[in-house]
């Protein structure tokens, strides 16, 4: 059995395309039902949040540096702190909290 590496790029550009095409050519209207309107407003957050949480907890060397840096980062957040200055504070609590675990 061959691999076509071209065969599997060409399949996946398909997939991908499609993907996206189809929602634009079969859905030519406005959508009206409000549970489904409501439904789609939020799908960019989950799968932001779905692809983001674990990394949070799982990239540092110490799960407890992530958590900990995923609480100070909500509570900057909730204070209206923008979006470098809390990316800012989660590296620097992460970067901490692995600091003070080499000494203890």
């Amino acid at each position: 059995m061959e691999h076509n590496i071209y065969l599997y790029i060409l399949t996946a550009a398909a997939v991908s395309c499609l993907i996206r095409v189809l929602p634009l050519t079969l859905i030519r209207r406005k959508i009206k039902n409000q549970f489904l309107r409501s439904f789609l407003y939020y799908v960019p957050y989950v799968t932001l949040a779905v692809m983001t949480f674990p990394a949070i907890i799982s990239a540092p060397r110490i799960p407890l540096a992530g958590i900990l840096a995923l609480a100070a980062g909500t509570m900057a957040a909730w204070k209206g702190v923008s979006m470098i200055g809390i990316a800012v504070l989660c590296c620097g609590v992460v970067f901490v909290c692995e600091a003070a675990a080499v000494y203890f």
